[in-house]
């Protein structure tokens, strides 16, 4: 499922990555470059599986790391809120 943003959370781009901020609460998130590449992905209309695709692709790491992964990072922004 693609993911929208918060209607009060911005980004930034870093030399490291991506930087996510709740404005209402002045909290913020740093993505690392595999984060970002998972955030981009399924901010772009890609789904949960096509962001573990593009982890495979693009970083050594395997098919089933990489789903744990995108399920843990989705349903913490899920659950702070940053994310629909």
């Amino acid at each position: 499922m693609a993911l929208r943003l918060g209607a009060d959370v911005c980004t930034a781009t870093t030399e490291y990555g991506t930087i996510l901020l709740d404005q209402r609460s002045g909290a913020y998130w740093e993505l690392n470059p595999t984060g970002t590449l998972v955030v981009r992905t399924l901010l772009e209309g890609g789904d949960e599986e096509d962001a573990v695709g593009a982890l495979v692709a693009e970083f050594d790491i395997d098919q089933d790391q990489a789903a744990r992964d995108v399920a843990a990072l989705t349903g913490q922004l899920r659950t702070s809120g940053l994310v629909s």
